[in-house]
């Protein structure tokens, strides 16, 4: 398994620069590092931030789970995509509200056909709303099938 979180892992995550906005990060609640967040009040109505994930040395024909922590905090705070680089017009994953503010977990099964997945888009798009954040934290991959719950 490979450590994507942001406080001590060993990944390499870039801001996208065509978008409208950065992720930043943010401290957790009990002071162990920190998450990357978009406050709900960044940026316009429909306006996008992406925050891209760099995957290097995914063996061809092999499954991989990407396993991750997510937040949608705050009323119409708007919607949180995960895209695949070789997929890019549709989102393999999608998020636009949450029944509390809690954290949850999503999954996300990486086929490795011929041509290998080099990177995972997370996307922020920014809702009506005012107040709440979208949050990404403790991002996994390990090799094989997603495990159930």
């Amino acid at each position: 398994s490979v450590d994507c979180s942001f406080s001590r892992g060993v990944c390499d995550w870039k801001q996208d620069t065509d978008d409208d906005f950065d992720w930043n990060p943010a401290d957790r609640d009990r002071g162990d590092g920190y998450y990357m967040a978009v406050p709900a009040f960044v940026g316009h109505k429909n306006d996008r931030g992406r925050l891209k994930l760099l995957l290097t040395d995914l063996k061809p024909k092999s499954s991989y789970c990407l396993i991750f922590s997510y937040r949608l905090a705050g009323e119409k705070v708007g919607k949180l995509r995960v895209f695949l680089a070789n997929k890019k017009t549709a989102p393999v994953w999608e998020e636009n509200k949450g029944k509390d503010e809690k954290w949850r977990t999503g999954k996300i099964e990486l086929f490795q056909g011929a041509e290998t997945t080099n990177s995972v888009t997370f996307e922020s798009e920014r809702g009506k709303g005012k107040t709440g954040e979208i949050g990404v934290d403790n991002v996994v991959l390990i090799s094989g099938l997603c495990p159930e719950d």
